[in-house]
């Protein structure tokens, strides 16, 4: 039986992915839906990795080979206007892969049109399974 963290929930493990680059066409300016830009992704997902690793099985864990495709494959594809609703998109892509519980993902814009210099701009969300 898993152990329980201060919230009651059973204690989860966290593989971190950083650095998913994607080139995709969100903004609320014209001129970013018309040129696009360089998207940078960190994700942190919780899952319970006991089973695959007495097992050595990657079948039994996260295949982040494959996930972060799918992560560059949202980024890439319909425009939004925030990335906000970005976010949102990319914590459903990876809460849709067994056996992921939770996740964090923040999506940096270093890019942004943003008129003083700066260094990255960022919305960091999380979700879980309900």
């Amino acid at each position: 039986m898993a152990s329980r963290d201060a919230s009651g929930l059973d204690a989860l493990d966290r593989i971190t992915i950083t650095g998913i680059e994607a080139y995709g066409y969100h903004g609320a300016l014209p001129e970013e839906r018309r040129d696009g830009q360089r998207f940078v992704l960190d994700i942190d997902l919780c899952l319970d990795t006991r089973a695959a690793a007495r097992s050595d099985d990657l079948s039994r864990t996260v295949d982040y080979g494959s996930l972060t495709q799918k992560v560059h494959d949202a980024v890439a594809s319909d425009p939004v206007d925030l990335i906000e609703t970005l976010a949102e998109r990319v914590a459903g892509v990876v809460l849709d892969v067994d056996p992921v519980r939770w996740v964090r993902v923040t999506v940096h814009k270093p890019e942004a049109p943003i008129p003083v210099a700066f260094a990255d701009v960022a919305v960091t969300i999380e979700r879980s399974r309900t």
